[in-house]
């Protein structure tokens, strides 16, 4: 999926809609509404883009598959779409956010950080339309077994946040856990094993 705005990675989807004052980057594009929220766009485009898919002439079987801020969106979509095939997230982004904030100041998280060092009477109600998009509460909806990754030494997407996704995700879930690593996670060990597994489901769905 073409992440809206998102111009450096190579992206061609604009966002038309504007926001209050934030912080550089994305994470705090209309925080201070869950309506006005810039996650909200791109977990909408997501959905859509799972039926997008599924219009397609042939498509049997659907997965949704992300690593660190792509990780964050899949689980979100895990949650809010049915029928599944399989979901498999690596480093998840936007995951247990209120701890994420307490150990991190690296960015994306930083960003926030950063937004609420300047305006400190919002952190109620940043935190608030945060929980609209955290994975931990998509999680709790979800129905397609799912295969999470986390590296240890991560400071990008903490280890922590991500095993509170992966302990309230609601269906069949394993996770790879990879000691010595940061947000690179498994890199082409972990694709492997994706491969293996997403093989496994589809095969037996």
């Amino acid at each position: 999926m073409d992440t809206r705005g998102q111009y450096g990675s190579g992206g061609d989807t604009p966002d038309p809609v504007g926001s209050d004052p934030a912080a550089p980057g994305f994470v705090t594009r209309g925080i201070l509404d869950p309506a006005t929220y810039y996650y909200r766009r791109v977990l909408v485009d997501a959905v859509r883009a799972v039926d997008a898919a599924r219009a397609l002439p042939g498509v049997s079987h659907v997965a949704v598959i992300g690593n660190s801020q792509g990780g964050g969106i899949a689980l979100a979509v895990a949650g809010l779409v049915p029928d599944l095939a399989a979901v498999m997230v690596s480093a998840p982004f936007l995951c247990d956010v209120p701890r994420a904030l307490a150990i991190t100041d690296a960015d994306p998280y930083g960003e926030i950080v950063r937004y609420l060092a300047v305006h400190r009477g919002a952190a109620d109600q940043a935190l608030r339309t945060l929980s609209y998009v955290d994975g931990v509460h998509h999680a709790r909806r979800a129905t397609a077994p799912a295969l999470f990754a986390t590296g240890l030494r991560d400071t990008v997407c903490p280890p922590s946040t991500v095993f509170a996704a992966h302990n309230a995700y609601a269906a069949q879930r394993e996770i790879a856990v990879y000691p010595y690593n940061h947000h690179e996670g498994g890199e082409a060990h972990h694709t492997a094993r994706q491969l293996a597994w997403l093989a496994s489901r589809l095969c037996t769905t």
